[in-house]
């Protein structure tokens, strides 16, 4: 059962924090204002727009800000800034008492799926949605996706069908994320119980015969076997070798459901692209894949 999260209002605080990679000051100004323009408070952590080597800070520096943010109980959600790499070094340290008193979205997408599966092992929910570093390249859906994510709304995201779609109906919790990141926590204590999920995954700038490697994973795991629907969001930058593997995206991840009556959809707006819709993860949601669109109803 997922605690409840309250939903946000006109005039409550967002903290935008850096928990991994570095994220240039003007990324982080230009999301302050935008959400500042959609009615909200914005503060940003101390260290956010920081930077040691790769990182926005030190671990110590990056974990300060991020508890801070959801220690503070005038701080309704929490805005990672980008991905790329270090929530995995912080999750282990953080204390998540506080969000357990009193749950708080959770805001981020890529690198940020380490903390969705922490979430999600505690019951809480979660949002994978865009973050600063993308800001000024997304689709205004990705925005107001976004906000009626936080604000708990009842809403449906549709898509043109795929020719390459398996059809079905799936009734089941959101999960998933970025596809490396769930490969990488498989067998660890952050790995979620997947039975009669809806999952979704996205990857970016991967080679095609990773992507096979990382779905057979997911079989031999268990994982497809037990999940009630499948959403492929951008599968972006992907490259093949020479000579090729042979398979395409959609014949890779397929091949692990020809005698399964799951339901697959492809092309999915969610991920690392312009047109990145939020997903609220851990809420009830419902999948429609069949000839003329692709329906995904989430609910509070």
């Amino acid at each position: 059962m997922n605690l409840s999260i309250e939903p946000l209002r006109k005039g409550d605080t967002i903290a935008i924090v850096s928990p991994a990679k570095a994220i240039e000051r003007e990324s982080v100004l230009y999301a302050q204002k935008k959400l500042e323009e959609f009615g909200y408070k914005v503060v940003v952590g101390n260290n956010t727009c920081g930077r040691y080597n790769y990182y926005s800070g030190t671990i110590t520096e990056r974990l300060s800000d991020f508890q801070e943010a959801i220690d503070n109980p005038e701080i309704k959600a929490v805005l990672c800034a980008r991905g790329g790499y270090g929530c995995i070094q912080l999750v282990d340290s953080i204390n998540w008492s506080s969000v357990l008193r009193q749950p708080k979205w959770i805001i981020g997408f890529s690198d940020v799926t380490v903390f969705h599966q922490r979430l999600q092992k505690l019951g809480l929910k979660s949002i994978h949605g865009t973050m600063p570093l993308n800001f000024n390249e997304n689709s205004m859906e990705s925005f107001t996706s976004l906000i009626e994510a936080i604000e708990q709304k009842t809403y449906s995201i549709t898509v043109k069908p795929n020719l390459k779609n398996k059809p079905g109906i799936a009734k089941g919790v959101l999960v998933g994320g970025n596809l490396s990141i769930l490969y990488s926590l498989l067998g660890t204590d952050d790995q979620i119980d997947y039975t009669d999920k809806i999952l979704f995954i996205e990857d970016l700038s991967e080679q095609y015969y990773v992507l096979d490697r990382m779905m057979y994973a997911l079989k031999k795991a268990g994982v497809l076997d037990k999940i009630a629907g499948l959403i492929v969001g951008g599968i972006t930058n992907m490259s093949d070798t020479n000579p090729p593997i042979g398979e395409t995206i959609e014949e890779i991840i397929l091949k692990h459901f020809h005698y399964s009556k799951t339901p697959v959809c492809f092309g999915f707006p969610a991920g690392h692209i312009n047109d990145n819709r939020a997903l609220r993860f851990g809420s009830a949601t419902e999948l429609t894949v069949d000839d003329s669109l692709v329906k995904l109803t989430i609910k509070p």
